[in-house]
């Protein structure tokens, strides 16, 4: 019977998922955790925990390397809120492009005057709102993945010119795009040659202040910034500079900060939202249920899909029995499993083994059920760090 726990708001549909198989809810020592925004920590870990399923696409509240030196498969949901991103970006582009915010303003100030003082007031004043359209602008993104992929779309839809940035964008991403998209060779192109730009990358050691002084300044004049991926890859202060200097005329973000805030307050061109980028109903759910479905497939089975930590493993079952083991990937190891296999007189009907950087898992399936006796063995074997059995 396993057992799981969770963090923050995850769906009734993802729990009844679980309930329905029998898993049970641990708060002392789960299988599974799944989370939102809950920032772990080792605390939060606990000898039998085998995943952590994160409902969104960031992961930078896991710590992973702690995660993957015990044998714990984290999980992300890329895909799961791409469309409800998708719109907060164009949301942002008009937002950013139409002085909206600042004619709503404008208009409840005019509180207490007559209807002809209001409509006079108005047609003396609008032009100061005057924007631009979006039809026949550039628009830069930099991630091609399922966000990327659906803005693109999105904004081919709406007039727009597409450049897109993304050095490892995979094959199935690649298929996804608007043949219309020009691919930019390197992100000084894309910076140099956009009216918009929308940053879709995850957060890691390689884009943490991806956009700083160096890359502003090469940015089109009057060019519009949007993140709504992950504060970190901005560095604010200097997009700060480059907004007094009238390089940029405009930043939308989902990552509000002391010094954001300070410039929003006092001038029109930071536009700040309250991390809404995947807070939608839907969005909550498709995450949640998504979350709760690879956890699910890989307490039972022991596959794997969108982990950020360990490889995708998929093997039908063929048999009752289902070995599951992490180890490290080092030669020898799977060798000595087989071998203590063999000397049990077992034959192994279907297997598959899988590797990620250090990090691999083996599933081994068997007509027989496997006597603790091997189980025991092979957790012995140096470098394996976890066994049971579906």
């Amino acid at each position: 019977m396993y057992k799981f726990k969770t963090f923050n708001n995850i769906s009734e549909q993802a729990l009844s998922l679980l309930t329905k198989a029998k898993f049970q809810y641990d708060d002392v020592e789960p299988d599974a955790i799944l989370i939102r925004s809950k920032n772990l920590t080792n605390k939060d870990f606990n000898q039998k925990l085998k995943s952590i399923a994160r409902a969104g696409a960031g992961f930078n509240n896991v710590p992973l390397e702690l995660a993957t030196k015990n044998g714990i498969v984290v999980f992300n949901t890329p895909g799961a809120n791409s469309n409800a991103v998708k719109e907060l970006v164009i949301c942002g582009m008009l937002l950013s492009s139409r002085g909206i915010i600042q004619g709503n303003a404008f208009a409840k100030s005019l509180t207490g005057k007559d209807e002809i003082e209001i409509t006079n007031l108005m047609e003396k004043e609008k032009n100061i709102f005057k924007g631009n359209e979006l039809k026949g602008k550039i628009l830069g993104i930099v991630g091609l993945g399922s966000v990327g992929s659906l803005l693109a779309h999105a904004a081919s839809v709406l007039g727009m010119k597409i450049i897109g940035y993304d050095p490892y964008i995979s094959v199935d991403a690649a298929w996804m795009l608007p043949k219309e998209v020009e691919k930019a060779e390197n992100l000084e192109f894309l910076l140099s040659n956009s009216d918009y730009i929308s940053l879709h990358v995850p957060l890691s050691k390689l884009t943490k202040n991806l956009v700083s002084k160096k890359l502003l300044e090469i940015v089109k004049k009057d060019a519009k910034l949007i993140n709504l991926s992950r504060g970190g890859i901005v560095n604010n202060l200097d997009v700060i500079d480059a907004l007094k200097n009238k390089k940029l005329s405009s930043y939308v973000t989902d990552f509000p900060t002391p010094e954001l805030i300070e410039r929003s307050l006092n001038n029109g061109d930071v536009i700040l939202l309250p991390h809404l980028g995947a807070s939608t109903k839907e969005a909550e759910i498709n995450c949640s249920i998504m979350a709760a479905e690879q956890t699910k497939n890989f307490l039972e089975n022991g596959l794997i899909t969108n982990s950020v930590n360990f490889p995708n493993v998929k093997l039908s079952r063929t048999t009752q029995f289902r070995i599951v083991i992490v180890h490290k990937d080092e030669p020898g190891v799977l060798g000595k499993i087989t071998g203590e296999v063999a000397n049990n007189n077992l034959n192994i009907s279907d297997m598959i083994n899988k590797s990620r950087d250090e990090i691999a898992i083996t599933l081994i399936d068997l007509h027989d059920n496997p006597p603790q006796d091997l189980l025991n063995k092979i957790e012995e074997i140096e470098n394996v760090l976890t066994i049971r059995v579906c």
